[in-house]
């Protein structure tokens, strides 16, 4: 049940602003600075504020972690970015992602989450307390795919209150339970364990629970990858539907989710949920990357008189050595350090067409192809065992077998060269040949 509000709602479009995210969190990662527990996988403190100043508008609400704290957790999910050392780093997939079609990726990161068991999005729901008992709560893959279910009946480009979405849910029979049973419903509470218990008869209302749990999926994930646009208040007060149970007089929220009012499928949704096979953008007032941001000279300056936003900041840090706050150069060196690190020049190349004020100068596309020029001369093929033969005559003999000649390479006189995953086979075959390998 909504309580009247004060404050004139906010509305997000959320479409082209997820997709600016995407990149501006990854090149986040790429630096190394977000770290999560490696026993949780959630993000810290310091990582959330980070990652709330990368983002193109900030987070929903300027001191509440919301896509703050989906970020890192999406990102681990759909396998864009692993957990080395307690600091977040983009995986192979994850740089791949930064010269792909973002929709294309968010949409894949929606799925993933769909089915992925990293976080029950309740446990974010913290004035519910009980959660870690034993046999409390249910599965959290079932439940979080039939909120995927009911974001996928929404009718694109049509607002939706979020009570009516609850009625629309109960009526199709979408009951994304939190509580296994009757039992485990006398061990949820607000306060206190006793008699601010949610198992009295009125004190666990749909809205309570199943509502709290598809509010925390829909504002936290959905919105965050851009595929609902929300219109939204500030939590506390927004909601009254807990305030009849004991303890909840001293709430002034139940969730950070409360402010939620309205959703609407937007066509990066609509495509994501596979309505639409095609992505076609909503009309946008201005370019992602405006023209203009930053001049290119031709001694390989590249310089922003009037700032830049924190994502266009990490992308020229990653490819470029700052000389002031608002001076970078360009150097083999710096470009080559960025290909050593995983990233792709076509994404600089990408970037600084679109977001300067005039072409590239001739002095820094020459330096760019040179670089693409010398990526890949040089490749890591993974990891060989070196066998040592006795003598050359053995070498010979091993590299002319019919079994073993196409698991082995010569290298020079006395040695072979063989893979990790064909030594088990050629540890045999030598041994049928009659040298048993030490």
């Amino acid at each position: 049940m909504t309580q009247g509000h004060t404050d004139a709602p906010q509305v997000r479009c959320t479409e082209h602003e997820a997709q600016a995210n995407l990149l501006a969190v990854l090149r986040l990662c790429a630096t190394g600075k977000p770290r999560c527990s490696e026993k949780t996988r959630r993000p810290g403190t310091a990582t959330v504020a980070a990652v709330g100043e990368v983002l193109d508008g900030g987070d929903f609400y300027p001191h509440e972690a919301i896509a703050g704290f989906a970020w890192p957790m999406l990102l681990q999910a759909g396998g864009l970015s692993e957990l080395t050392g307690g600091r977040l780093t983009p995986t192979v997939r994850g740089r791949a992602a930064l010269t792909r079609p973002p929709h294309l990726t968010l949409a894949q990161l929606w799925q993933r989450w769909l089915n992925s068991s990293l976080l029950d999005e309740f446990s974010r729901v913290e004035e519910i307390k009980g959660q870690r008992a034993a046999n409390v709560l249910t599965a959290v893959k079932p439940r979080r795919k039939l909120v995927g279910q009911a974001v996928a009946g929404l009718a694109p480009g049509v607002w939706t209150s979020v009570d009516g979405l609850f009625t629309d849910m109960r009526a199709a029979g979408l009951d994304p339970a939190v509580h296994r049973n009757e039992r485990a419903l006398w061990k949820l509470y607000l306060e206190d364990p006793r008699y601010g218990s949610l198992g009295y008869d009125g004190h666990h209302g749909w809205s309570l629970l199943q509502g709290r749990y598809t509010l925390a999926v829909l504002f936290e994930y959905a919105a965050t990858l851009g595929l609902i646009d929300v219109e939204y208040v500030p939590a506390p007060g927004a909601r009254d539907d807990y305030r009849h149970n004991w303890g909840g007089d001293y709430l002034d929220r139940l969730s950070r989710y409360d402010g939620l009012a309205a959703v609407r499928l937007n066509p990066l949704g609509a495509y994501a949920v596979g309505l639409t096979s095609d992505y076609t953008p909503a009309p946008i007032a201005a370019p992602a990357v405006l023209k203009g941001r930053v001049t290119v000279l031709a001694n390989f300056d590249v310089v922003a008189l009037d700032g830049l936003p924190s994502a266009d900041t990490l992308l020229l840090d990653g490819f470029a050595d700052r000389k002031s706050d608002r001076v970078w150069t360009l150097t083999t060196a710096s470009l080559l350090n960025a290909l050593d690190r995983g990233h792709a020049l076509d994404e600089l190349r990408g970037y600084l067409e679109q977001a300067a004020t005039y072409p590239l100068p001739q002095t820094v596309s020459t330096l760019l192809d040179d670089t693409v020029r010398r990526a890949g001369r040089l490749r890591d093929t993974g990891q060989i065992h070196l066998i040592e033969c006795a003598d050359e005559a053995l070498a010979a003999l091993i590299v002319s077998d019919r079994r073993l000649r196409a698991m082995c390479t010569r290298l020079g006189e006395r040695h072979l060269a063989v893979s990790p995953d064909l030594l088990p086979r050629f540890r045999k075959a030598a041994l049928a040949l009659g040298y048993p390998l030490a």
